[in-house]
């Protein structure tokens, strides 16, 4: 739930803001009059981005045609180059020489950009829910339940804000969003081309350097920050908002038209509330939620178990009670070589290793009477545990004798590699 909680805030939170903040500039702010066309370009560029994802959602999960890392590389050019010719021309630059086509290319560098934030990020949300099921569940698990309600939780923060920002664009100065619409568009810029530059020195494109290298590293350490850097920045915003609905704006004659301003005022102000309210979920999300979500997981110690030459025997009344169990026998060349035990039923048992195939000997834990990978968070099918696949631990061979399980010294002596 925490993993698609942090996740999905931090690929859409950035594209919210910003989509929010054109549509605002599009429409004009604080009842400036707003470019001419330009409402409709932004709509169609966010439509056009919308369902250019929903299409390359579609065949990366689908086919192999999809090469992400080119795929993100051309996207991020594509707005690098439209936030460059946007930036200047919604400043006002070639107001008086040019200003049919300072309209045409501001729209087109408008529809570009809103397409070009919400296709880089989208395909990945859209594609979180496909990671949701293990082999063999039902859409009618727990854990199904409880990773759609951190991901749901996600795209509502993004979207209120979204939302938020937008519906209180009356009350935002024009030259204030201009402002902030440019800071924030920068910091973005420096963020895909950070990104830019790791591809080009991955590929030996381009040379590497001691500044290029201070870059990557301080854009890769504190990726966040970008996100964090543009929070920071529209936060005079729903400021603003709240100090311009502290009390009724404009004359009235009446009463009725008195309680309509206070009404209008009163929106203004929980528009701002709830701007607040999504930032403050969102830095909390991306700082404590996600320091608690990896904090380290300490695995719980081996029982103990009895030894008889070739073979390890354990009396079946300390592992009939339904939950995970840990044991540890040391090679001949002083190897810890671990593995787990679970009753899956009155007559099935889970045994294998404390590692699995993928995420090797990171070993499991139990969580709220779920079995869960240590490394990638992933939880079991008890019912599979046992049977290969997957980050199935894996399994390890057994027999029921006289009251014990009994396990071979020597297939464990076979495994030792896994441990090392």
């Amino acid at each position: 739930m925490l993993q698609y909680l942090i996740q999905t805030t931090e690929h859409s939170m950035s594209a919210a803001v910003l989509v929010a903040m054109l549509f605002i500039f599009a429409h004009g702010a604080g009842g400036a009059e707003p470019p001419r066309r330009a409402p409709a370009f932004a709509l169609a560029g966010a439509l056009a981005g919308l369902g250019a994802a929903a299409i390359l959602s579609l065949l990366i999960h689908t086919t192999v045609w999809i090469n992400r890392e080119f795929l993100n590389i051309g996207i991020l050019s594509v707005s690098g180059a439209a936030c460059l010719a946007f930036v200047p021309l919604s400043l006002g630059a070639f107001r008086e020489r040019a200003p049919c086509a300072r309209e045409a290319a501001l729209n087109a560098s408008l529809s570009l950009l809103c397409a070009s934030l919400l296709v880089y990020c989208l395909p990945t949300v859209m594609l979180y829910p496909t990671e949701f099921l293990l082999a063999g569940e039902s859409v009618f698990s727990t854990d199904f339940l409880f990773k759609s309600i951190g991901y749901l939780a996600g795209l509502l923060i993004a979207l209120l804000t979204a939302f938020a920002l937008f519906g209180a664009r009356r009350g935002i100065p024009d030259r204030l969003l201009r402002a902030v619409l440019t800071a924030c568009l920068l910091i973005d810029l420096a963020d895909r081309l950070s990104t830019i530059v790791q591809f080009l020195l991955a590929r030996r494109i381009i040379p590497m350097s001691k500044g290029v290298f201070e870059f990557v590293k301080v854009t890769v350490n504190y990726d966040n920050w970008f996100l964090y850097l543009i929070l920071l920045f529209t936060l005079p915003l729903p400021v603003l908002l709240w100090a311009w609905g502290a009390r009724p704006r404009g004359h009235w004659e009446n009463p009725a038209q008195h309680r309509k301003l206070k009404a209008a005022a009163r929106g203004i102000r929980r528009r701002s509330a709830l701007i607040f309210l999504c930032y403050i979920l969102s830095v909390v999300n991306l700082t404590a939620v996600r320091a608690y979500e990896q904090r380290e997981v300490t695995l719980s110690p081996a029982e103990p178990m009895n030894m008889a030459g070739a073979r390890i025997t354990i009396p079946i009344e300390n592992i009939d009670d339904g939950h995970l169990h840990r044991f540890a026998y040391m090679s001949s060349e002083g190897i810890e070589v671990r593995f787990i035990v679970i009753k899956k039923n009155e007559s099935a048992w889970g045994v294998g290793l404390d590692a699995c195939d993928i995420c090797g000997a990171t070993g499991y834990y139990e969580r709220e009477d779920e079995v869960i990978c240590k490394l990638c968070d992933v939880v079991m099918n008890k019912a599979t545990i046992g049977f290969k696949g997957g980050c199935n631990p894996v399994p390890l061979a057994y027999e029921i004798s006289d009251g014990a399980m009994v396990v071979l010294t020597q297939d464990l002596e076979n495994e030792q590699r896994r441990f090392k």
